[in-house]
């Protein structure tokens, strides 16, 4: 078995670091705060998306080409990405350019002073990015699920906030927010590459000395859950997309396992998941579709997305009903559940091939968790399920009482 031995450990200012060696060329750093857009007060949706783009228009002492150049001169990269519970600044550099990506980092993300005239070109370029989405469907459904499902909760916010709400935002309220979220208590630094960890250690130390302490962490807000809804819509260009999902367990719920093995069954990445062998194999009714499971600190969500043509929709749908019926009344086979474990390990290890993507999973995982399971463990929890468990878990989550649809018809001309 592949197994990887991160070790965490936390610097003189209360910044905890998850550190894992790795020997390969390329190295990969990242700053992962507990901020994103669950955590915005009402009137602040889009907020934190808006404060990712301006991190990089300035700091006191390097301009925004500055700081897009000084990794890139070097064949480096520089990004972020916003989400639900966390805003993510990091970056991938060969090995020897790791003083040069630290002090980067902690420079956008300690010393940002967001010029105004950064901002007011920024605002055009989310503006953009709101339009774009707009006009994409396929995407917009997934954002308009969660806002029917966590409907009253920030979690049912949309990430990039309204045109309206971006427009309004100031360097104000940017400066607030980096003040009530960046700080040592509130973040996590994750590194995956070739360097000893007294050498990383060094350099962090350096180059974040500057933090401030903070004393306190988000309050995550109660989830109370909505009724199940059935919503159809004009909102389709050529094809109509459908979602049909619900309620999953949270990131510390012991069935989160057994729900991503459930997901993975019905529609995971596999061409032989039963809706792509179903919907797209026998019957030829769309090129798309897949289940996903997306597990918050209190909370989670499943959903089954799909884009086919409207005469198929119906049917569709209706086959998505009838394997999530078989997964509540009929137990997986002994060969069934034992093919189907060894392929979530199989998607596990597939997904440690990604050094960059193992350095946000473990900044995500200690930030979140405090902690950071081991293959070993994972492996273990997988091969712990039963085939009465699963049964269990598709009873709590897929009854027609629970789930709900979400259909985006074709706009009349």
């Amino acid at each position: 078995m592949y197994e990887i031995k991160p070790i965490v450990f936390t610097l003189s200012n209360g910044i905890r670091v998850v550190y894992l060696h790795a020997p390969a060329q390329v190295a990969h750093l990242g700053v992962t705060v507990l901020g994103g857009s669950r955590f915005e007060l009402p009137g602040e949706d889009g907020l934190a998306h808006f404060l990712e783009h301006c991190i990089f228009k300035g700091t006191s002492k390097r301009k925004a080409f500055h700081i897009l150049s000084r990794l890139d001169s070097v064949g480096g990269e520089l990004n972020a990405y916003t989400a639900k519970e966390e805003i993510c600044v990091y970056a991938s550099f060969t090995k020897e350019h790791i003083r040069r990506a630290s002090e980067l980092l902690a420079d956008i993300t300690l010393n940002s002073n967001f010029p105004l005239k950064e901002i007011i070109k920024e605002k055009e370029i989310i503006l953009d990015e709101i339009n774009s989405y707009l006009d994409s469907p396929s995407d917009k459904i997934f954002d308009d699920f969660e806002g029917y499902l966590f409907e009253g909760h920030a979690l049912g916010n949309n990430i990039l906030g309204t045109k309206e709400r971006v427009q309004g935002f100031t360097r104000d309220h940017l400066v607030d927010y980096v003040k009530r979220f960046f700080t040592a208590d509130n973040m996590v630094i994750s590194f995956v590459g070739d360097l000893s960890r007294n050498k990383l250690e060094k350099i962090l130390e350096e180059d974040f000395k500057h933090c401030p302490a903070g004393n306190h962490v988000p309050v995550i807000e109660k989830f109370e859950p909505r009724k199940a809804f059935h919503i159809r819509s004009k909102e389709a260009n050529y094809q109509v997309h459908a979602i049909v999902g619900g309620l999953a367990p949270n990131y510390l719920d012991e069935s989160r396992r057994g729900m991503t093995m459930m997901t993975n069954i019905l529609g995971g990445p596999a061409l032989n998941s039963r809706l792509t062998l179903s919907i797209r194999e026998k019957y030829g009714y769309s090129y798309n579709v897949e289940a996903n499971y997306t597990p918050y600190v209190d909370t989670g969500f499943w959903s089954v997305y799909l884009g086919t043509d409207p005469k198929y929709i119906d049917k569709s749908l209706a086959l998505i009903r009838k394997e999530l019926k078989l997964l509540r009344t009929k137990k997986l086979g002994v060969l069934q559940l034992n093919r189907a474990k060894e392929q979530l390990k199989g998607h596990l290890a597939l997904g440690l091939d990604s050094n960059s993507g193992l350095m946000l999973g473990l900044g995500k995982s200690l930030l979140l968790f405090n902690q950071i399971d081991t293959i070993q463990e994972i492996y273990a929890g997988i091969d712990k399920l039963t085939e009465i468990e699963l049964m269990e878990i598709a009873n709590r989550y897929f009854s027609e009482d629970n789930y709900s649809e979400l259909v985006f018809d074709l706009q009349e001309d």
